[in-house]
C-alpha cells in the first residue's frame, strides 16, 4: 500500500509540475461528502444498513438461544442421565457451530455475502457519481480529479495523459 502511494505521489508530481507549466487544471472530489449527501447513495446505505441489522438481530436471536441452553445444561447437568448430557452437549456444540457458520457466511471479509450485497447495491451508484465527475471534469476543462476523502485515488484522468504502454515499454527495454 505504501509502495502504491509513493508510486503515485511521484506521478502526481511529475503531472503538477508539467500541468502547471502547461496552465492544466487538475481537481477534487471529496467522496464522503457525495455519499452522505446524494439521495441514491443515501438509499443504497439504508438497505445496506437493513440487510445488515435483519442479519445482525437473526444472529442475537441464535446467541440468545445458544446462551439459554448452555445455561439450562449447566443448571441440570448434575441430574441428567449420561446419554441426555451427550444429547444436551451435542445440541449445543451444534448451536455454536450454526452461529459460527452464519457470521462467516454473512460477515466474513471478502466473500460474505454482506459485502457481496454492498458491491451490488452501490455499483449503480458508483456509476452515476463516476459518470458525474467525468462530465464535470471536461465541462471544466479539468485533466485530473482526485479523491481527497481518504488514499490519494484517480477518479479521472484524460487519456492523453496516460502513458502506461510508454513505461511498460520502458520497463521491457531494461533502462
Amino acid at each position: 500500500m505504501k509502495k502504491n502511494l509513493l508510486i503515485i505521489a511521484a506521478i502526481l508530481f511529475i503531472c503538477s509540475t508539467s500541468m502547471f507549466a502547461q496552465g492544466e487544471k487538475i481537481g477534487y472530489v471529496d467522496s464522503q461528502i457525495i455519499l452522505t449527501q446524494y439521495p441514491a447513495a443515501i438509499k443504497a446505505q439504508g438497505d445496506l444498513d437493513a440487510l445488515t441489522n435483519l442479519w445482525s438481530a437473526q444472529l442475537d436471536s441464535m446467541t440468545l438461544a445458544y446462551q439459554q441452553a448452555l445455561s439450562s445444561y449447566q443448571q441440570q447437568a448434575n441430574t441428567m442421565p449420561e446419554d441426555q448430557q451427550l444429547a444436551a452437549q451435542q445440541n449445543i456444540v451444534g448451536m455454536e457451530q450454526k452461529i459460527v457458520d452464519f457470521r462467516r457466511k454473512k460477515f466474513s471479509q471478502p466473500d460474505g455475502e454482506i459485502y457481496v450485497k454492498q458491491e451490488q447495491i452501490f455499483e449503480p451508484v458508483k456509476t452515476q457519481i463516476y459518470a458525474s465527475i467525468e462530465k464535470v471534469a471536461k465541462e471544466e476543462g479539468m485533466k485530473f480529479v482526485f479523491d481527497k476523502s481518504g488514499d490519494i485515488l484517480l477518479l479521472y484522468a484524460d487519456s492523453a495523459f496516460d502513458i502506461t504502454f510508454k513505461v511498460l515499454d520502458q520497463l521491457k527495454r531494461g533502462n
